[in-house]
Formats: structure tokens, sequence, C-alpha cells
């Protein structure tokens, strides 16, 4: 399938600030808080960029050689990020940016290297230093380099005694950052159907499919067999040797749970404090998580519909919420066959709509941007606001500049998940799906297809998370959360083990609790990350 396909997946990056920048450059006004997401790295290779290596260090714990462990990191102020990170700003004021090398290949340490982009904000005190607090704020593929400083005010709390801390992960941004197509391949593919309907349409889109891979392995095939998440959580204990932590504090939201899961399983005696925000299931194998992702999603929409009733005629879909989701099905089956036009000369097609759709539903304050949409394409023809909604998702920014951060999914995913599937497959699972998700469930069937074909064989069916003998791990899940079903919170504790998964629920909308401004829930996850207060297991907050 087109490399559309995994938009949805696991997404954590789309904020309700994301949607209103968007819809600013679509010439709508968004009336949002702007965070600002905006920072950098140097480019790997510069002289800024690389870290300096001490000389004769001893060999770390680890037993890995000391080129790697005795790293001096230098740290240096950021420039601007790069396309491949999502562009904006250089991040200013006390932010810094350092190279991480690390093996290619984590079977050879002592062979060729990589560098990974970081970055981090120095503890602001008052209170005694902790150490190092890092996230990553899921995707998989999200640039935490450029993600950080903008979320970075929802974690002051936290700064005082943290150094704020993230990373673009391998394959991701400046860390050897997977590339599949150019900017204007992108764009062209956008008029594949990611929904096929007929013979013709299936044969369209498996050839786009082929193309796509063909591209990933010519532009990246180095890194494609390297960039899976037991890699990753490798680079994050080697990052910690190097950051002079003895223990570990993380903070993982969305794909970033899944990457915490797996770090504690292999280190469990290297945990100190951990959060998992919107957690992935991690006994859901691939056709699971897209399921539970097609009624997460058709959850969500029905809670927004169901708001949106309540405000009568301000409503673009009526008062009644069942006829308004049909009314959304009538578009989308319109956009298939006859896309809108947009100021841009770009076409809204259904595929846009659908990741328009599910950028507003990651976050309630944006469910005032989808009314919005949804009010300019049924009653004006027109597709602006939705298609920059959807380019919200997809990581295309106001000059047509795309991050590599659907290239990156593709490709961590599909090192990760041994499943492989056929159209046959697909089609015999469509009714399910369907079942699941009048609005999605086509879409997320079909993208089913994403690793067919590709040149890595992926590693295991679902992740191994269990982590006898960790420190508590905070596992947090949200009741209306799209992307990452509840039921996900709950699995994950108990799969990290009886004392180490503590369960904590929020009864609210959209993606992730802690960002959520919900008093209790922040309150929670300070006292645990400051203080060490663990909860009592299935505390509600909400």
């Amino acid at each position: 399938m087109s490399s559309s396909l995994r938009t949805i997946r696991t997404r954590a990056l789309v904020s309700a600030t994301a949607v209103a920048a968007l819809l600013a450059v679509a010439g709508c006004d968004g009336q949002g808080k702007d965070r600002g997401k905006a920072s950098a790295t140097p480019t790997p290779g510069s002289s800024s960029s690389a870290p300096a290596t001490a000389p004769a260090a001893p060999p770390g714990s680890s037993g890995l050689p000391r080129s790697l462990t005795g790293q001096k990191p230098r740290w240096k102020e950021c420039a601007a990020p790069t396309a491949r990170q999502g562009t904006g700003k250089a991040p200013g004021g006390d932010w810094e940016c350092a190279g991480l090398t690390v093996p290619l290949d984590w079977a050879k340490p002592d062979a060729e290297t990589i560098d990974l982009a970081m970055i981090r904000a120095k503890a602001t005190g008052p209170g005694k230093r902790i150490g190092s607090l890092v996230f990553n704020f899921g995707g998989p593929g999200g640039s935490g380099v450029s993600s950080l400083p903008g979320f970075s005010g929802d974690y002051g709390k936290l700064r005082a005694r943290y150094d704020l801390v993230s990373f673009d992960p391998r394959g991701v941004g400046e860390s050897e950052g997977v590339t599949c197509r150019s900017d204007k391949e992108i764009d062209a593919a956008e008029a594949v159907d990611g929904t096929p309907d007929d013979a013709a349409e299936i044969k369209a889109a498996t050839a786009d499919a082929r193309k796509y891979i063909a591209g990933c392995e010519r532009r990246s095939g180095k890194v494609l067999p390297h960039v899976d998440t037991v890699s990753a959580a490798r680079d994050m204990d080697l990052m910690r040797q190097v950051l002079g932590d003895r223990k570990l504090s993380y903070f993982g939201i969305s794909y970033g749970t899944e990457l915490g899961g797996v770090y504690a399983h292999l280190y469990p005696r290297h945990v100190a404090r951990a959060v998992l925000d919107a957690v992935v299931d991690p006994s859901a194998d691939t056709e699971q998580g897209s399921l539970a992702q097609a009624r997460g999603f058709q959850l969500a929409l029905d809670n927004y519909l169901r708001d949106c009733a309540r405000k009568g005629l301000a409503c673009p879909v009526g008062d009644d919420p069942e006829a308004g989701a049909e009314k959304i099905v009538t578009l989308l089956k319109k956009l298939d066959k006859n896309p809108l036009e947009t100021d841009s000369g770009r076409k809204l097609t259904e595929g846009g709509a659908l990741g328009g759709i599910a950028a507003a539903l990651y976050s309630e304050d944006s469910w005032k941007y989808l009314t919005l949409g949804l009010q300019e394409a049924l009653t004006l023809g027109k597709g602006n606001l939705l298609l920059a909604m959807s380019d919200s998702m997809s990581g295309r920014d106001e000059k047509g500049r795309y991050s590599n951060i659907n290239a990156a999914n593709a490709a961590i995913n599909c090192a990760d998940e041994k499943k492989r599937y056929t159209v046959s497959d697909v089609k015999e699972r469509l009714p399910r799906f369907r079942e699941a998700s009048k609005v999605f469930g086509d879409y997320l069937a079909w993208s089913l297809l994403a690793c067919t074909g590709w040149p890595v064989d992926g590693r295991t069916d679902t992740p191994d998370v269990s982590a006898e003998g960790s420190a508590p791990v905070l596992v947090v899940g949200n009741t209306g959360d799209p992307a990452t079903p509840y039921a996900g919170a709950r699995t994950m504790a108990r799969e990290l083990g009886r004392g180490v998964g503590v369960e904590v629920t929020y009864r609210g909308q959209g993606h992730g609790a802690y960002n959520s401004g919900n008093a209790c829930m922040t309150k929670t996850v300070n006292a645990y990350l400051l203080d060490g207060k663990v909860p009592a297991s299935g505390k509600t907050c909400g």
C-alpha cells in the first residue's frame, strides 16, 4: 500500500497546537494556544554533532567498547530543525544539541557505527537534581529533538529537578533518517487510493507499494535491518551511561510506551522511574492492534459527534450523532470518486480527509477545528482545512517539505512485526474492520499490507515487556484514547509483572493523559517522578 497507510498508527505528535498552526497557514483563525513546536540538531557528521571520545575510559558494566561507553557529548547551541525532523525555528534559550555514537548493528558493537541526534535542557531548580529524564513522544518515527522544546512547557515542574532529554531514534530525523521518496513523489502518491474498491485500484495500490519499498531499499537499505525497537532500547541504555545516570528515568508516550516496556524487559535493574502514557497494547499483533485502533478512532469520533450535536445549528453534521456519522461516510465516498479542490491547487482525497479527521481526534481541544473542516467541506465544497489537518499527520509543512516520520514509521514497524498479509487476507478481514468502524475500518484493514514485500524480516509478533526486578513503572491509560485504546494500559501493567506495572486511569478524551490539563493526573505523575510516590494501582483521575 502507499506510504500514507501508516499515518494513523500510534502517532503521538499531533496536538491541538499543530493543527491550529496548519489551519492558520490554510487561512483559518484557529484561536489555539501556541506551544511552539520547534527545535533542532546539528547535522550528523558536522563538528558540532559528533561526540568526543574520552581517552582510555574503562569499559562499562555493559561490556561495550570504550569508544562507546567513554563518549563525552559536545553539547552546542541547537540550529533550526531540518526538514527530516519537521522544520521550524531554532529553540534558543537553554537548549543544547549533541550526537551519540551507537553501533549500527548491536550484534557487532565493535563494527560500523551511526550517530543519533540528542537535545537537552538542564535542570533549573529549586531542589536537588535527580538526573536526566529521557522522552520519546511516539510515532514510531517522531523526532524527539524537534518535539521536546515545543512540549517542554508541559513539563516545567519536572525540569526543576531533571535535565529534560530527548533524541531522534535510529532511522528518524537526523539519526540516519530513513528516506523512501522525494517530497514531490509523496505528493503524487496522494492520488493512490488507500481503500481500493476494485481489481484495478488494488493493482494500482500494490504497484505503488512495491515502488515505495524499492525506494526505501535504494535510499536507506543500510539501516533498514537495524531500526527495530530492541535496538532503539539498547541505544537508550548507552545514552543513560553517556549522560552519567546510574539508572534511567523515562517518559514514553504512545509508541514510546512500547519502547519503554522493551527497555524495562532488557534492563529491569536499570529502571529508576518510568511513566508510560497512552499505552500500546504489547499483547496485540498487527491485526489486533489495527482493529483496536479502528474501534478507538470510531469511539473518539462518536464522542465528538455527540458533543457536536449538543451545539445544534452550529454542528455541520446535524443534531443526530448516528446520522452525523453517515454524513461523514457519504462525504468520504464522494471524495473517493471526486476529490475536493483547495486553494493550494492540491486536492483533498478520501485518504486526506481521513487523515484530517483522525488528526483532530487526538485532542478534545481540536474538535472545534474538525467542525470547521467539515463545515467547509460540506457547505462550501472546499478541502483546505481537512487537508491542513491531514498535513499535520503526515509531517508536511507549508513549503511542501515532509519530515521522515512516515518512512521511519514504516521501517520501524516492519522491522518489528513478523506477520505479513496478503490481499486475500485483507478481503477476508474487511467485514470485521467495517463492523469496528464505518469510517476508519476500510483504511485500517488495507493498512495491514504496509509491510508486505518489505526487504527486512520482522523480529516478532508481539514485544516482550516482562520486567521482573524492575522498579515500579507508572502505566497511564485514557478511556477516550483513539490511537492507543484504553485496554492496552491494563495489559501493559499486567505484562510488566506483579509489583512493576502500576495502572492509573484517566477518564477523558484525546491521546494521552498527562498533557490533558487534569490536575489529578498531573499531580499523580509529578509526585511519582519527583518524589518517588507510587500511587495505588487502579487509581482513577477525571
